[in-house]
């Protein structure tokens, strides 16, 4: 190999490959265009609140699918939440730098036909919001959701929280408590859903990413979920397509092992999916990941 070592052997044009998921597909557009026309079908074909502000930024917005009675369900909700669908969150990636809800509706259809509500978060991107404060904006929007939860008709102790890709690392960090005092939200989240993460920062701050992100240090230490868990967090599904690069199979590998001696996981590995189809599987019974989803959400005996 070539060129300085800048991260586990590897030079900074290995390290940007490896951070780079699009160089295990053909076509990253095709993807793109095809969540974009999935999700306006996706509005198109069910009921959607659209632009629900949950916090003051122009970019703090969500988009909420109702969800239908769990009565068939064999989830076990109690409280103020007892008959009411449960609900996935849904945080879109993008390297923290693309996309947004018009992108991000696609999982809903087939979570909507298992009996669960969705709400599709949009957050502020980089450059122009830094990693602190969309890990903010994500759990604002989930202390929002909570305190919306009997006007929007959802069991606040049925929330589930789901990310892919950089969504995936801002999910997992509402599993921790708030270091800036905002929302904790932590205790709050009945599990998460973790799809292609990137859990230690540290090699994103010496990649190509990082030109966006600007993250020091300090910064990528603070936003390394990895390294900052807690004794008991939710329960979480985590997962990977068989087609990812090694650093992220290695992210994957080490954020299993870290979780499973402080809580419940389930972990997926979609032979047949790569990074960027993977969460076209999110609520399809037939699929491994949809499976677990919906078992961890309590909806394996609802009626598709």
């Amino acid at each position: 190999m070539t060129g300085v070592v800048v991260y586990r052997g590897m030079n900074r044009a290995t390290l940007d490959r490896q951070y780079s998921p699009s160089s295990r597909v053909r076509s990253l557009p095709a993807y793109l265009d095809e969540y974009r026309r999935l999700s306006e079908a996706a509005r198109h074909d069910h009921p959607v609140l659209t632009g629900l502000a949950y916090g003051p930024h122009p970019a703090e917005t969500l988009d909420y699918f109702p969800g239908t009675s769990t009565s068939t369900s064999t989830g076990t909700g109690t409280g103020t939440g007892t008959g009411r669908p449960p609900l996935l969150v849904f945080v879109h990636g993008g390297n923290w730098q693309a996309l947004g809800r018009a992108d991000s509706a696609f999982p809903a259809p087939p979570l909507l036909a298992a009996g669960a509500a969705v709400a599709v978060v949009e957050y502020g991107l980089a450059p122009d919001v830094g990693l602190d404060t969309m890990a903010g904006m994500v759990r604002r929007s989930v202390d929002w959701l909570l305190r919306h939860a009997d006007g929007l008709g959802f069991a606040p102790d049925r929330l589930h929280l789901c990310g892919t890709s950089a969504g995936a690392q801002l999910a997992a960090m509402a599993l921790l408590p708030d270091p800036f005092d905002g929302p904790d939200v932590s205790g709050r989240i009945a599990g998460a859903v973790l799809l292609s993460g990137i859990y230690d920062l540290e090699p994103v701050r010496l990649s190509y990413v990082n030109e966006a992100l600007r993250l020091d240090e300090a910064a990528a230490l603070r936003n390394s979920p990895l390294l900052l868990l807690p004794a008991r967090p939710a329960k979480v599904v985590v997962a990977r397509g068989g087609n990812e690069t090694e650093e992220y199979i290695r992210q994957h590998e080490r954020m299993v092992g870290a979780l499973r001696p402080r809580t419940a996981v389930t972990e997926v590995v979609a032979d047949r999916r790569n990074h960027f189809d993977l969460p076209y599987d999110l609520g399809v019974r037939t699929s491994r990941l949809g499976s677990a989803v919906l078992a961890q959400m309590g909806l394996e005996g609802s009626t598709t």
